[in-house]
């Protein structure tokens, strides 16, 4: 069996910088946020594909560094 890297960078082209209140911050696009509500749904089923997972996987480490990030940009205000 082939071991698949998950590549959050590959997601890079599906992000946008939002600006709320006095913040600008790191959003998915509005494709990339039903991609993954719908992957998670699918995921709550039990219905996921190996691929799938991967996919989930890459958006789910994206989402968890610009948490990080956004978290850090709000700190400094």
């Amino acid at each position: 069996m082939t071991t698949v890297v998950a590549r959050p960078s590959s997601l890079l082209g599906s992000i946008k910088i939002e600006k709320l209140d006095s913040f600008h911050l790191f959003k998915f696009n509005d494709e990339l946020q039903a991609r993954m509500e719908e992957l998670l749904e699918r995921k709550k089923a039990d219905l996921l594909t190996p691929e799938e997972v991967i996919e989930l996987e890459e958006i789910g480490e994206l989402d968890r560094i610009f948490t990080h990030i956004n978290a850090m940009l709000v700190a400094q205000k």
